[in-house]
């Protein structure tokens, strides 16, 4: 087993690189579309009490575990595990903090690619007289390969390579690289949310135009934090602020365990989670929310914020509402913005390249340079699936299987070790040594009873869809290749039936009743209210319309005929990667239990 002497430099720059660990993207994108979606203000209800009944319990049993698990000279989750607990299978569960990791850096290094490349943009004056139709435009046409916005072929890929070779060359340094870019990078990050959520609660109506009238930023606000109480009897909310709490805090990843495991024996880990969190919560509800939606709320209104808001508003608006600033005060937004996302990202990417160096460097005496690297080309292979076949759907596949559902599943599985397996009395002692704080003791019931009960409700919650997703239930169109082609549902519960307006050669459009939101500002209560869409389906050459002008057209109808490859090819593309991704890990762990058997250090 290699030594190392890898540590942390100071207490400041191991909460730093926590707090960025935890601060990402999601802080910033996520949270107020969540918000928006979900209830406004009342969303914050969930989400606290998902906070203190989650989030901290998860927090603090990572830290503790990482710690403890150091103790031995273990720095990734199947021998931290491994020394928390005796038993062959146990370890196995450890798996999940590694893979989640490659599994989420492969797609994430991709979005901070974009981050990177628009602050090049922004400072180039690319989005200057653009409307906000060509700027969506124009973020759709750099996520095509084959197209380049800059005179670089392959853009978005050559972004893609510099970002991961960026945190591989950063990761090569050690820990001391992480504390450093996390030293810069959150101040900086703050420093840059401040100025752009003074800019979101001073604009006011200022950025109404004859086409917004009404616009005004503290609509925006305004509707972030009126609750709409009869959102909170909707599970899906809840279970929308609990995943939330494991996007935004990044436990569940076995990147806590990793930077834990590197703290020493006496260290204080109570506080420094709760500081981690609470830095987290801070930059979230109260820069994350008050940048992105009451900035457009203050050009383009209330209504077009709540029934476009999503996670491509960073990308596809943003640029756009800066040019209304004027041409320096657009670059100089755009580079804040996107040099905020930029940090967010990177000291969050960062983290999740330790569990797989450590687990290298203990396990089969690897330097740190070559388990960076190492880490790269593996997320390299991973993630140029996501870049090439982003709009056949294989990011948000990621998202869902590497980001979603094996955060839930590893995160159920940890507190059932800590609390049940490994034992509370024990658990609850590793905790507090060293504290510098007095946690409450009610935390020692939470912790073995609340937060099992939660999360398992959550991943048994999630289970329905979990079938859904493995059995391409979202689309019609559910074969890999096929000779016909079906329509998709209209709108959004597939009630609209679709009538056909026009139709050429290769393209077909159709009309349909659908439903919009709208913010009853006196009564303070959203309503929906209904209006004719469109929908326009293109085929390429081998493939032809049969459908004619006046055609009544509902969901699962077929449309087209010829030779089709669909969107879930691609998708079962990556699944087969993730899958054998997490093999493949297993199969390491595999390894070096027998090579630790072979060494008299295994346990049994």
């Amino acid at each position: 087993m290699a030594k190392t002497s890898d540590s942390w430099g100071s207490r400041m720059g191991l909460i730093l690189a926590m707090a960025g660990n935890a601060v990402g993207l999601g802080n910033f994108l996520r949270f107020p579309v969540q918000a928006v979606q979900n209830g406004g203000g009342a969303f914050i209800i969930p989400y606290l009490v998902c906070f203190l009944l989650m989030g901290i319990p998860l927090l603090f049993i990572e830290w503790s575990s990482g710690r403890y698990g150091g103790k031995f000279g273990n720095h990734s989750t199947p021998y931290i595990f491994d020394s928390m607990v005796k038993g062959r299978i146990l370890k196995y569960i450890g798996v999940f903090g590694i893979f989640t990791n490659l599994a989420i850096v492969a797609y994430y290094a991709y979005i901070e690619s974009w981050t990177l490349s628009y602050v090049y943009h922004s400072i180039a004056g690319t989005f200057g007289g653009m409307s906000q139709g060509e700027v969506a435009g124009f973020f759709n046409s750099y996520v095509d390969v084959g197209v380049s916005t800059t005179g670089i072929p392959f853009e978005a890929i050559v972004f893609y390579v510099l970002c991961l070779a960026l945190n591989t060359f950063i990761l090569s340094k050690g820990l001391g690289g992480v504390e450093k870019v996390a030293k810069i990078g959150m101040p900086l990050l703050i420093l840059f949310g401040v100025f752009l959520a003074i800019r979101g609660y001073t604009l006011g109506t200022s950025g109404a135009s004859d086409l917004f009238p009404d616009a005004n930023a503290w609509d925006g606000l305004n509707f972030l934090w009126t609750p709409q109480y009869d959102t909170l009897l909707n599970p899906k909310v809840w279970l929308a602020a609990a995943g939330q709490i494991f996007f935004t805090l990044s436990v569940g990843m076995g990147t806590i365990h990793c930077y834990a495991s590197y703290v020493k024996s006496k260290d204080d880990i109570a506080l420094n989670a709760v500081s981690a969190g609470f830095m987290n919560g801070f930059v979230e509800v109260v820069l994350g929310s008050a940048i992105v939606i009451p900035i457009a709320a203050g050009y383009l209104g209330l209504d077009w914020v709540i029934n476009n808001a999503g996670f491509g508003m960073a990308f596809q608006t943003m640029p756009y509402l800066f040019q209304q600033w004027g041409p320096i005060l657009a670059a100089v937004a755009g580079v804040m913005w996107f040099g905020l996302l930029f940090f967010a990202g990177i000291t969050s990417s960062l983290a999740m390249g330790t569990p797989w160096i450590g687990f290298m460097r203990d396990e089969f005496g690897w330097g740190q340079k070559k388990g960076a690297w190492s880490f790269g080309a593996l997320a390299l292979l991973m993630g140029l699936p996501t870049v090439f076949f982003f709009q056949e759907g294989v990011f948000d596949d990621y998202d869902y299987w590497g980001g979603t559902v094996s955060l839930v599943v590893f995160a159920f599985f940890e507190v059932i070790l800590f609390a049940w397996i490994f034992g509370m009395e024990k658990g609850w002692k590793e905790i507090n040594i060293g504290s510098d704080i007095k946690i409450p003791l009610v935390y020692k019931f939470i912790i073995k009873f609340i937060t099992p009960v939660l999360l398992g409700w959550v991943f048994l919650a999630s289970i329905p869809n979990m079938v859904d997703n493995i059995l391409h239930k979202d689309t019609y169109n559910n074969s890999s290749f096929a000779d016909e082609y079906y329509a998709e549902n209209f709108n959004g519960d597939g009630t609209s039936l679709g009538t056909v307006d026009e139709v050429a050669s290769q393209q077909v459009k159709f009309s349909f009743e659908n439903t919009r939101k709208r913010f009853d500002k006196v009564k303070e209560v959203s309503f929906e209210e209904k209006f004719i869409d469109y929908r326009t389906y293109s085929f390429k050459d081998d493939q032809s319309v049969i459908v004619k002008v006046g055609d009544v057209i509902k969901p699962g109808d077929v449309i087209a005929k010829g030779s089709f490859i669909n969107k879930v090819f691609y998708k079962n593309i990556g699944r087969c990667m993730l899958l054998a991704m997490f093999a493949f890990i297993a199969f390491l762990v595999y390894l070096a239990y027998n090579k630790r058997r072979r060494e008299g250090r295994a346990t049994l």
